[in-house]
């Protein structure tokens, strides 16, 4: 991994799903620097600058989060929450991507400070579509407060 400035944060351990979100944000030209991290721990490893990501600046925040949230190790709803915990990413967007239509899901998601909440298209097309989308709002559109600064 380089410790540049990340676009998206892409945690998902589905990885064909993975591999559809990535192709869909380049060949859009949406993301020049997309992390993918396949488990929880990983991704909270990766956040907070620990374990094999030591190295990171963890003041370095990724633009956006695309969060799943059955994940091994630490579900997506444990991550959030931490997230949302923690000072120095509290106010990084995420954005949940996941298959689960459980409403208690989407409940929990929102009350811990998800910024959206999508159910993954079950067809390449429409996920495609989705995943654009999402790049063209949170990387272009969306202007989030400085990391760093006082709300």
């Amino acid at each position: 991994m380089n410790c540049e400035s990340t676009d998206i944060l892409l945690v998902e351990d589905n990885p064909n799903d993975a591999l559809l979100t990535i192709r869909s944000l380049k060949e859009h030209n949406l993301a020049n620097n997309i992390v993918h991290v396949s488990d929880g721990q990983e991704a909270l490893d990766y956040l907070f600058a620990e374990g094999v990501y030591h190295h990171r600046d963890p003041l370095k925040t990724p633009k956006t989060i695309l969060l799943d949230l059955k994940l091994p190790k630490i579900s997506g709803l444990e991550i959030l929450a931490k997230i949302r915990a923690d000072e120095r990413t509290k106010v990084v967007p995420v954005v949940i991507l996941t298959s689960s239509q459980e409403e208690s899901d989407l409940k929990k998601a929102y009350s811990l400070g998800a910024n959206s909440y999508i159910v993954k298209p079950v067809d390449f097309e429409n996920f495609s579509k989705v995943v654009k989308q999402l790049g063209l709002y949170w990387l272009l559109l969306n202007k989030p407060p400085l990391i760093g600064k006082t709300l």
